[in-house]
């Protein structure tokens, strides 16, 4: 990584705070989190599917999950519901849901680790 994308990186983790890892997944959903895979096609495909995950790749995400916006899924309930995004490892998740706050989902996050340290935790993958 450059040092810029070292900086933007650390920034959005910084404004997120804690983000959950895979053993708290399963009491976020139980509270009404939406979980949301942005992995592209052929990483889904390779590493595996996240079961009851919303699949929104990277490149449409502000316009899907935009709560006043007219394209936004219907998974979305407002801008108060808890987001969590999931990508391979936790990077662009990380600089993703910076973003998302940035759209009005206050309670927008990632998961820590991302698809693959799910996929390595004991009770999931």
């Amino acid at each position: 990584m450059s040092a810029a994308t070292d900086r933007l990186l650390a920034e959005a983790r910084r404004r997120l705070g804690r983000r959950p890892g895979p053993d708290d997944l399963p009491a976020l959903v139980d509270e009404g989190a939406l979980v949301v895979d942005i992995r592209p096609a052929a990483d889904r495909a390779t590493h595996g599917e996240l079961p009851g995950a919303l699949v929104v790749e990277r490149n449409v995400l502000e316009w899907r999950l935009d709560p006043t916006g007219d394209h936004r899924v219907p998974e979305l309930e407002g801008p108060d519901q808890v987001v969590v995004l999931v990508c391979n490892e936790g990077y662009a998740s990380s600089l993703a849901a910076a973003v998302l706050r940035d759209v009005g989902l206050a309670r927008a996050t990632d998961l820590d680790g991302g698809y693959l340290a799910w996929a390595a935790a004991p009770d999931e993958g």
